[in-house]
């Protein structure tokens, strides 16, 4: 097993991983004093979390076609072990994101929440967001052994299949919040696309015959 491979089998590490991106609005805030940054903080910050949920829920999505393609990759099973704890992360930053999103639009008063709400009904790429972050939350609940023994292995499994759906909402969100479609959006989903069409070949390609038995 290569360094690297036995560095991410380490929850702690993956921890860090996990949390610096939420650390680092702080950076162009307070140390560097981006002008860019400063103009609009809450929105920056905004903005961010969105993106970190976006990019860690593409990451576990890899990681079952990286499993099928390469099943004896000691970087590939190292990932794989921290497949619940990704998958959790990315809505917690998804759920940190809707909240800046209704502190930003005035939430910090309950008299404006329906109102933001209302806002949420009228705007697709908002109500696709909010969607998305529904099945997050239904995903996390469900990412627990006792679910998946209350569940049942096939039910459970079907169910965290939506993760797909939330993946394609997502796209469509950050692409029309932007009102372009972004090169972004493209970097990170493309990767996943590719990673699955492989895993549909390898899956179902045609497979030799056996060997015919000596007599």
């Amino acid at each position: 097993m290569t360094a690297f491979a036995r560095l991410l089998r380490s929850k702690t590490f993956v921890w860090i991983v996990l949390i610096l991106p939420g650390l680092w609005p702080a950076w162009p805030l307070f140390v560097r004093q981006d002008s860019s940054a400063l103009a609009d903080p809450l929105k920056f910050i905004l903005h961010h979390l969105g993106f970190v949920a976006c990019l860690l829920l593409v990451t576990v999505l890899t990681f079952s076609p990286l499993r099928v393609l390469f099943p004896r990759s000691p970087v590939v099973q190292a990932l794989n072990r921290h497949r619940r704890l990704v998958g959790v992360s990315a809505f917690v930053y998804a759920a940190l994101h809707f909240t800046t999103h209704l502190l930003y639009e005035g939430g910090a008063h309950p008299a404006n929440l329906p109102g933001i709400f209302r806002n949420v009904l009228d705007k697709p790429f908002q109500l696709t967001g909010l969607i998305a972050l529904t099945i997050l939350l239904l995903l996390a609940v469900t990412s627990l052994h006792a679910a998946v023994r209350w569940l049942g292995g096939r039910r459970w499994k079907n169910l965290h299949r939506l993760a797909y759906v939330a993946a394609a909402l997502i796209a469509y969100h950050q692409a029309a919040a932007r009102k372009i479609f972004p090169v972004q959006v493209l970097w990170i989903f493309i990767p996943l696309v590719v990673l699955e069409l492989l895993r549909l070949w390898k899956t179902h390609r045609p497979r030799p015959a056996p060997a015919a038995a000596r007599p």
